[in-house]
């Protein structure tokens, strides 16, 4: 994965985090071409927010996306508007398919997971600034 830092205004980051959403009831939704459109609106919301993707995949009841932020973002409301834009797009893009599913304008489980992450483990993050030449 290539390394591209973020720099906005007076700060420079690489911010990750990996977000799981699953679908309501862990019911098994999603085909082929719903997932790849969910990508493809994963990539112009992100960019909206000036985040960016790094990876995901999915399974039919569940997505995984690994995205990069900045400091300035609200991880909470990214997810919120994530979760409503997306649940959107996808009941008017595929109605009938999510009307096998779902009578109601529900997509997503109310909960999900995320996880920040990064390019090195926490032992080695730790081990790096044990080892910083401290003044004596």
């Amino acid at each position: 994965m290539k390394n591209d830092f973020v720099s906005r205004g007076r700060s420079v980051s690489d911010l990750k985090a990996h977000l799981v959403l699953t679908t309501k009831y862990r019911r098994q939704l999603f085909t082929k071409e719903m997932l790849d459109r969910l990508h493809e609106i994963f990539e112009d919301l992100l960019e909206k927010w000036e985040c960016k993707i790094v990876e995901f995949n999915g399974e039919e009841n569940h997505v995984h996306l690994l995205f990069q932020y900045h400091p300035g973002v609200e991880l909470s409301k990214l997810v919120n508007n994530i979760k409503t834009v997306t649940s959107r797009r996808l009941r008017s893009e595929f109605e009938s398919r999510v009307d096998e599913f779902y009578h109601k304008d529900v997509l997503w489980n109310g909960s999900y997971f995320i996880a920040s992450c990064g390019g090195v483990t926490v032992s080695t993050l730790k081990r790096y600034i044990e080892d910083q030449n401290s003044p004596s």
